[in-house]
């Protein structure tokens, strides 16, 4: 196996960096306050293709990942993952992130909660997070 075929082995495979890369693309469209047809629109291609790159659903070419990032004021590499948590070989930053994003309120959250400028204020809203989910 090449470098780049053990790369991938430790990080679970296309599928999930894919899913991956839609799941922070959808974030950071969010942010911004873009609909899909929106950043179709910008793009050149169908909101349902922009549906599909977000969910992982169809892989992003280089090229469209690179106007994508431009569209989106923001770098490519934001749309992947720290190199160490890709070594690390645990995936419950992966689960995480796809669970939040999976619909328009954890949406909402996962792009409000960098926001908010107090630390203290992002722990304390965390800790009520937490402790609704264990009560859930």
């Amino acid at each position: 196996m090449n470098s780049e075929g053990a790369a991938m082995a430790r990080i679970g495979g296309p599928e999930e960096v894919d899913a991956y890369v839609g799941a922070r693309i959808s974030l950071r469209r969010s942010a911004m306050g873009l609909s899909q047809t929106a950043l179709a629109q910008q793009l050149g291609i169908s909101f349902q293709q922009v549906q599909k790159y977000e969910t992982g659903q169809n892989r992003i070419s280089a090229s469209r990942l690179h106007r994508v990032a431009t569209a989106l004021a923001t770098s490519v590499e934001a749309f992947f993952p720290p190199v160490q948590t890709a070594r690390s070989g645990t995936e419950t930053g992966w689960e995480a992130l796809r669970h939040i994003t999976a619909t328009a309120d954890g949406r909402a959250v996962a792009s409000a909660f960098p926001l908010i400028e107090d630390r203290d204020v992002r722990k304390a809203v965390a800790r009520v997070v937490r402790a609704l989910a264990r009560d859930a």
